[in-house]
Formats: structure tokens, sequence, C-alpha cells
């Protein structure tokens, strides 16, 4: 059975319920030595959003929190540039302790030395979010097509979890389509429960879902699917059989998924990988090819393949075809710094045809 897509007019083609964080980067050299830091609004859920907008020139929104002071102030002038659609649970700042909007420290790393990750997310707002915050009647009223939330978010709190299934109801209650973006991270669900939880909480959330994004340790850690041994990092091959593998196993315990797709990668070095991508749509299997990427900034990659892909099922693409426009602006949004895209329609859909990277004059 095909992906139930609305095909009519929606005031909303894509919305997206998770956090808003700022990234603190501080480039190639590691956080203990630095001086100084670009700074880059994200958020696992948020950033679909922006590249479905900014590049794919979708009418998308995210629901989230917002807090009332300098640094929300800042997020939501780059909400604003990409043309995403707040819909906001608005926080007061005690103007000491919070509630706050996350910070993400992340390095770039480079060549043998790995990205480091680690988070300040005490006092969160968006943690505090919980059913019952958003009127979703208001904002479902002119349709939406797709609804899409992540792991990252239900990781916040016991509140989160709530929220997104109360989400996921109203959503497909109206007629849209449904996506999942396991997104597991051991140090949030270390500091939630422990995994014992996160399989406990992702097992629910993704009994109600469309459309599952999330690589073999996703699904063995966080959904508690039996599968091969996972490879240190899931990085080590680009195997697509054991993915495909690890798919019917999935699929034969939430019956309600009918796509899964996800991105492969072979990690020779920081800035060295090769990249390939799988979708799973309703039993039949695509493969998308694999290039070699020089990286910048590996940050985002993935909502920028899962942003193409779902832009490429949303416009009636061949499956095959929106695999491809997902593999190829993935692969493009690792050569910017940020974790949003800048890429243009045009660069995604003639990489994805096989383009190169010649001078264009």
């Amino acid at each position: 059975m095909p992906l139930p897509i609305r095909q009519d007019s929606s005031a909303l083609d894509f919305l997206a319920l998770g956090a808003l964080v700022h990234r603190l980067d501080p480039g190639v050299v590691p956080f203990r030595k630095a001086r100084s830091f670009d700074v880059h609004v994200s958020g696992g859920e948020y950033n679909v959003a922006a590249n479905l907008s900014d590049c794919f020139g979708l009418r998308t929104g995210v629901a989230t929190a917002m807090v009332k002071y300098g640094i929300g102030e800042l997020v939501q002038a780059r909400l604003r540039e990409t043309g995403v659609i707040p819909y906001y649970k608005w926080f007061d700042h005690d103007g000491v302790r919070g509630p706050n909007l996350a910070t993400v420290f992340s390095d770039r790393g480079h060549g043998v030395r790995g990205p480091v990750v680690f988070y300040n997310r005490a006092n969160e707002a968006a943690a505090q979010l919980k059913p019952g915050d958003f009127d979703w009647k208001t904002i479902l009223a002119g349709g939406v097509r797709w609804f899409h939330s992540g792991g990252i978010f239900a990781a916040l709190s016991e509140t989160t979890p709530e929220l997104i299934i109360e989400g996921i109801k109203a959503a497909k209650a109206q007629g849209a389509v449904v996506s999942f973006d396991l997104n597991y991270r051991a140090k949030l669900w270390s500091a939630a429960g422990g995994d014992a939880r996160a399989v406990q909480t992702l097992r629910r959330i993704v009994s109600h879902v469309d459309c599952l994004i999330g690589n073999e340790e996703d699904m063995q850690k966080g959904l508690g699917v039996k599968g091969p041994e996972v490879v240190k990092k899931a990085e080590s091959k680009l195997d697509p059989d054991v993915f495909f593998g690890m798919i019917e196993a999935t699929v034969k315990e939430f019956p309600n998924v009918k796509l899964v797709a996800t991105t492969l990668r072979e990690v020779h070095s920081t800035n060295r990988h090769d990249w390939a991508a799988v979708l799973w749509l309703d039993g039949q299997r695509y493969v998308s090819p694999t290039c070699h990427l020089d990286v910048i900034d590996r940050i985002g990659g993935g909502d920028g393949f899962a942003a193409g892909c779902i832009y490429g099922l949303l416009t009636g693409r061949h499956p095959e075809e929106a695999l491809r426009l997902g593999w190829a602006h993935g692969a493009l949004l690792t050569t910017y710094h940020g974790d949003v895209t800048m890429a243009r329609l045009d660069e995604v859909e003639t990489f994805a045809k096989g383009g190169s990277a010649r001078v264009q004059r």
C-alpha cells in the first residue's frame, strides 16, 4: 500500500515537532583550546523543516518551545531567514537559571581526530513541553501533508514522548503522513533512564508512525530489534543487505511502518567519507549510488537526506528518484558550515542525476 500523501491544497506541506538549540562551533579547534565560536541554530526535527523550506520551497512549520531572552531572539531571527513558520510555546527567562534554549557544543575534528559533541540541556524549555501545550486544531486547521518528530526530542523528559504521540494522532486524524527519526543518542538516553527506557519509549511512538528513519544502531538500541552485532559507530561498511535485513525484522514488529530509510557511511577519516543511502518502501528496496565526500561539517547530513527524500515523495517522484534527491542533498549539506542547507534545488537535482564538481561557468 503506497503512502497516503494528501494531494489537495494544504496550508502546510510539512510540520515538525521538536526542540530548537543553538550549537557552538569552534571549527577544527578542540573546545579546551577554543577562543571563538560560530553559532548555528539547529534541532534534529527543525532541520528537516528548514531544509524543505529554504532549498526545496515547501511550506513548512515547527512546533517548539521559545524563551523570551536574547538567545531566543537570535534563534527566532534564524528561523525567519529559512522561512519556517513557528508555532511557539512561550517561556519567561528568570535572568539567572532559565528556562533555556539548549546549547550543543560540537567541534568538527579533522583527519584522524573525530568530532566531539556534548550538551548543556539543563533546565531546557523544550523538556517542559507537554500534552495540551499546542492548539493542534488551530495549527492544523488548514491541513498538513506530512508530520515529523524524532528521538532526540523524545529523550528530553517524561512529557515530550506524550506530546509527540498527541501531535501524531492530531496530524493523522486530518490525513497527514507521519515520519519519525529514531536519532538514538546514547548520551541523551543515559541521562534519561538508559537503554531500557529508550526502547520502551521509542517503541510506543513508532507504533503510530508511517515512515521511519534510522540505521542499524537506531533500530537495535532504540527499538530493541534483534539483528547482527552493531559495527562500531555503525559506520564501517556500506552494506545495504545488512540494513535491509534489519528493516525486515523491524517491520515484522511494526507492521504499521510503510517506509524505512537511512544513510550509509564508511568513515575513512573525519573529512573523507563514502556516502550512500537506502530506502525500503512497501516491500520494495532501493539503493543509491555511492560517492566520496570531502566533509567540511558532518552535522546535519542525515537531516539533509531526510528532507530531500521527503520532498521527492511529496512531489510525486518515483521512490528511486526520491532516494537520490535525499542522497544528493545530504551529501551537499556536508560541504557547508552549520546544520541546515545552503543548497539550491537545481544543484540537488543536478547532483542526483550524476552531476560533478566541475566549475559552473
